[in-house]
């Protein structure tokens, strides 16, 4: 049996734009998805914390980033569509996602694909509020994943539903 720790020096870091909204229900959207007994486990967190900082070392600058990286336990760095092709192999379905990318001009489309999005991603998707550590949470250093408590606030929901203090949204 492994040793959990051997698991833990093996884990690759997804780091992510937390103030993205594709990118947050992106790596929602991974987390949710099944993967391979054999592939390498990924821990994923946001671009503004202090991990991603220390992780990406030389490679970090200050502001949003241009990319997704995922960094790999030997430190290497992947970035862009890079960082998620890596990830492939180890998802179901991947495989067969990878190799449709072998196919000439596909991963080329998908490299200009991804610098499109990542260039607009806010314009066209919008932001989302990164949460003030102090206030509302913050970064667990167990876990490397980003919680947000919320307290108080009044979450928009679509017409008839209600928000948290029963009182109707009203519609914007």
């Amino acid at each position: 049996m492994a040793d959990p720790s051997d698991r833990a020096a093996q884990t690759c870091l997804l780091i992510y734009d937390g103030q993205c909204r594709l990118c947050v229900t992106a790596k929602k959207g991974l987390e949710r998805l099944e993967t391979h007994a054999d592939a390498a486990p990924v821990r994923m967190v946001p671009y503004q914390s202090e991990e991603a900082e220390q992780a990406l070392r030389e490679s970090y600058r200050p502001g949003r980033p241009n990319a997704a990286f995922l960094v790999r336990p030997n430190g290497e760095i992947a970035r862009g569509l890079d960082a998620f092709l890596s990830l492939l192999p180890g998802l179901k379905g991947g495989r067969v996602l990878a190799v449709l990318l072998n196919f000439p001009l596909v991963k080329p489309f998908g490299y200009l694909l991804y610098w499109f999005v990542a260039r607009y991603r806010y314009s066209i998707f919008g932001t989302v509020p990164l949460a003030d550590v102090s206030e509302f949470g913050g970064f667990s250093p167990h876990s490397g994943e980003f919680t947000l408590k919320v307290a108080n606030a009044r979450l928009p929901y679509k017409r008839g539903r209600t928000a948290h203090d029963d009182q109707p949204v009203a519609d914007e």
